[in-house]
């Protein structure tokens, strides 16, 4: 189907989607941001890319029962489109880290967020922030790198997944790079000043200890 057929759908059909019977009623019983965030932070562990750096599909994902930011963002994206809500991901821009990719939604013109990750802070957002500045204002503080820097600096506006074909995002059986190229490449708001950027403070001992703890703890390392 189209990718203007598809921008044009308020609820996705399981024929557009490609999917399996199976796999479409998965999603279709994640009928709430609520369910969708329980799912994918405690039903899918988190994907530590041991054979190496993978992007999955939604398929890619319910097959492997694991992911990372933006293989949960791209699943819980698809679950609200499946159950009548628009598939919205914010990309956020972070310096010396990696970015992280979250799921919007709205309730009575508030803002809120799915995210999937494997420690505690960077994770859903209750729909209170009246703008998409004000919610990714909220994880400036706890997204910090290992040396105890803040690095976020810049989020997306709402990036609506219907304008892209669902064969790169849904079903692909390959790595979805072009959906990770795609969303980095959109266009980028600014969190802060270069002057404001000067005087922010290192996380202190206390807060960097805080930032160690994980849901899924690395697998051991094979003995050499």
């Amino acid at each position: 189907m189209s990718v203007l057929t598809a921008a044009r759908a308020r609820v996705a059909p399981r024929e557009m989607l490609g999917l399996t019977r199976a796999e479409y009623l998965v999603l279709r019983r994640l009928s709430t941001p609520e369910k969708i965030q329980d799912f994918v932070a405690n039903r899918l562990s988190i994907n530590h890319e041991t054979g190496g750096e993978t992007l999955l599909s939604v398929r890619g994902v319910l097959r492997e029962r694991h992911a990372h930011c933006i293989e949960g963002a791209m699943l819980a994206a698809c679950a609200l489109w499946v159950n009548g809500e628009p598939p919205l991901v914010m990309y956020m821009h972070a310096v010396y880290d990696w970015a992280h990719v979250i799921t919007l939604f709205r309730r009575k013109g508030c803002w809120g967020a799915i995210s999937k990750t494997n420690g505690p802070v960077l994770r859903w957002r209750d729909p209170i922030y009246r703008s998409l500045r004000e919610l990714a204002m909220t994880f400036f503080h706890e997204y910090a790198n290992r040396r105890g820097q803040k690095t976020l600096r810049a989020y997306s506006g709402a990036i609506d997944l219907r304008r892209y074909e669902t064969q790169l995002w849904v079903t692909n059986d390959r790595d979805c790079w072009h959906m990770q190229h795609s969303l980095e490449a959109a266009r980028h708001y600014p969190l802060i000043t270069p002057d404001q950027e000067k005087r922010i403070r290192y996380r202190d001992a206390l807060e960097r200890r805080a930032g160690k703890v994980v849901q899924y703890p690395p697998p051991p390392k094979a003995m050499r």
